[in-house]
């Protein structure tokens, strides 16, 4: 399962860069309002950051015919590897099958249900976003309906692949890589609690200190060199 950072901060971005195994960045225009400033200029920024990897932006035009000019001008803008999150409504599926044709990079966004995710894969849709805390806030399921999404997609030999957002906490990331779904994005504060934890902390302690015993004035491999 991929990782995707869902975040438009920088140095959250160049942090988890450093330090997690990730794939790409995700956004939508909240994520960017935090963000604040020049919404294309900071995108740019994100992508001189990420080089190549994955680039997801939210279209905001209402009929398919402007959003697939706003997927026109955001690929020029951005580059190849950049999705277009197109949300799953009448005038977002229409642009999704034109666009899916002319080969661009599709995510299939604000999807809450079954429904939508099949239509969406069938329009051509490279990627499913379930919003999972969203739906589990509806009185839902949001893991349960991803699995169902996961099992449609594999009996129909469909090539797209579930890119799972909307998370409360790392429980529900770690669910959905149990059944391997491709790809989830989550908020910078999920990615680092994924590790954030005392008991790692108070094990390498105590290694440390086992260590020590051995010869005092040597505390690391390092120090016999």
């Amino acid at each position: 399962m991929k990782l995707i950072i869902d975040d438009a901060n920088i140095e959250n971005i160049r942090k988890i860069y450093d330090y997690y195994p990730v794939s790409g960045v995700t956004t939508n225009p909240s994520i960017l309002a935090k963000a604040g400033g020049n919404p294309l200029e900071h995108l740019i920024k994100i992508r001189q950051v990420i080089g190549e990897d994955e680039l997801h932006v939210q279209v905001l035009e209402d009929s398919a015919e402007r959003i697939i000019k706003e997927a026109e001008f955001l690929n020029k803008k951005l580059g190849a590897n950049t999705y277009v999150k197109i949300p799953v409504n009448p005038e977002g599926l229409k642009a999704i099958k034109i666009l899916s044709k002319k080969g661009f990079k599709i995510t299939a966004t604000a999807i809450y249900s079954i429904n939508q995710a099949y239509l969406a894969a069938q329009a051509g849709a490279n990627y499913l976003a379930p919003y999972i805390n969203r739906i589990d806030n509806l009185g839902y399921d949001g893991i349960n309906i991803a699995k169902n999404i996961q099992k449609i997609l594999i009996e129909n030999k469909y090539e797209t692949e579930i890119l799972a957002a909307s998370f409360k906490n790392s429980n529900q990331l770690i669910r959905l890589a149990e059944i391997g779904i491709g790809a989830s994005t989550c908020s910078s504060d999920v990615i680092f609690k994924l590790i954030d934890d005392k008991n790692i902390d108070s094990a390498i302690s105590a290694f440390k200190n086992d260590f020590s015993k051995l010869d005092s004035s040597k505390k690391t491999w390092l120090d016999y060199i």
